[in-house]
């Protein structure tokens, strides 16, 4: 029999999300075939065997965050064995022991030797907490634990001046004994050895779960992405600048470069044009491409200009990054979000395909809507919401009224890193290639 550890997976990677595994205990894999899929650092990589064997056992089931180097599950080398059905419990047997009267009224059995209630510690401790007299619960085979414990206290919380007895017991059992009861209701309970002055509030109840309810497991890339908003929201300091844009221009020049894009094969969407004015905003603006180092107290202004671009996928929103887009063509940028999309999309994007950003753009394109407040994608200091284009009548430089095609853009920033005037001239300089792109082809797109 052979350990399969977690190996691994690249640089500075400490741990892993086990997230499914691709066979079952019994299956024979074969050497550098797929066998489980882990993921780290919103990337999921498939984790082949490294020899011909049978998966003997799992060790870490999925949702189990496993660090580098531990034991994940067993492999034998030799033909795959059959797995065995599930043992059947055997009827529970009645321990020697008990005493007749206290099993006759639910509560808990005793040690016959020495007379006393047998429970774990942390049963004792919770029912001396809570004010619940032991003999009085009912137990599991000779034994009373904190489970048993809090079931009771939960019946005391809502109504019962006694502890319900278990199903397979309150059936045959008589009424209990009036001296097995406990001296007092459930509002006269001991709190920290005081009465309380008032009756305690009712419990609130528990909310309830109908057969018609679907549970989905809170794993893998939806709990990183959780993670990663938690930890934004609670550590940056968010405030949004919105500003409207005059794109009648853009989209003109956007629909006369579509046709000469497509012979290139390139698909040419607005978002590459967007990238660029971001850039040059910030070169003109370092302080949005920036990053707090807190631990050395000091900020961390960025020399490269990695974007990240948010992409909807089946498994939530993933950043897949186009990296050192100051040093691409408008084509070869609108040819890279294609194709580290599709990637994030499908699955397959790697670990470097999904990190290193320096700024983010986000936009849901034409269902884009008219405004929202992005979340910082930890630990930028600058995302951009790009919102959809909708023709509008305008009124130019003459007071004549046009139909034009405006667009709001919203960007989100980290207040203790930019201030409000820096992130408003950042977005203006952003607004000013965008609605003359002319200067977007003088800088060299």
């Amino acid at each position: 029999m052979s350990e399969f550890k977690l190996p691994a997976i690249g640089e500075g990677v400490v741990e892993g999300e086990i997230v499914r595994w691709l066979k079952k205990p019994g299956d024979r894999v074969a050497a550098n075939e797929p066998l489980v899929e882990v993921m780290t650092d919103k990337a999921t990589v498939e984790i082949p065997s490294p020899i011909d064997a049978v998966l003997e056992s799992i060790v870490a089931e999925e949702g189990t965050i496993a660090p580098v180097g531990a034991v994940i599950a067993m492999l034998t080398v030799g033909p795959a064995k059959p797995v065995a059905p599930p043992p059947v419990a055997p009827a529970p047997v009645a321990p020697a022991p008990v005493a007749p009267a206290a099993v006759g009224n639910g509560a808990a059995p005793l040690d016959a030797a020495r007379g006393k209630v047998l429970a774990t510690p942390a049963a004792r401790a919770l029912a001396a907490e809570s004010g619940i007299d032991l003999s009085s619960v009912a137990g599991d085979r000779g034994r009373i634990t904190k489970a048993h414990v809090e079931l009771a206290r939960a019946s005391y919380e809502s109504g019962p001046s006694t502890p319900a007895a278990p199903p397979a017991q309150r059936a045959e059992s008589p009424a209990p004994r009036a001296e097995s009861r406990p001296s007092s209701t459930p509002t006269q309970l001991p709190i920290a050895g005081e009465l309380p002055a008032t009756p305690p509030a009712p419990a609130r109840p528990r909310a309830t779960a109908s057969a018609a309810d679907e549970y989905v497991p809170f794993r893998g890339m939806r709990r990183r992405i959780a993670e990663g908003m938690v930890k934004s929201n609670t550590t940056a300091v968010h405030y949004t600048y919105v500003e409207q844009i005059d794109v009648t221009k853009l989209v003109a020049l956007r629909e006369q470069a579509k046709k000469a894009a497509a012979a290139e094969g390139v698909q040419l969407s607005y978002l590459p044009f967007i990238v660029k004015a971001v850039l040059r905003a910030l070169r003109k603006f370092p302080i949005v491409n920036a990053e707090l180092d807190e631990g050395n107290s000091r900020i961390i202004l960025k020399k490269r200009y990695s974007i990240g671009i948010a992409t909807a996928t089946d498994q939530g929103l993933t950043v897949p990054v186009v990296h050192d887009a100051d040093k691409l063509s408008l084509l070869d940028i609108a040819a890279e979000i294609s194709r580290v999309s599709e990637a994030a999309r499908t699955g397959k994007a790697s670990r470097e395909e999904l990190t290193g950003s320096t700024f983010t753009i986000t936009s849901l394109g034409q269902i884009g809507g008219v405004l929202a407040t992005p979340i910082l994608n930890y630990p930028e200091v600058g995302i951009l919401g790009v919102h959809a284009i909708r023709k509008t009548p305008v009124v130019d430089e003459n007071d004549n009224i046009r139909v034009g095609h405006l667009m709001n853009l919203s960007v989100s920033l980290d207040h203790r890193v930019v201030d409000g005037y820096e992130g408003a001239s950042f977005l203006q300089e952003v607004k000013r290639y965008l609605e003359d792109p002319t200067l977007l082809l003088l800088s060299g797109i």
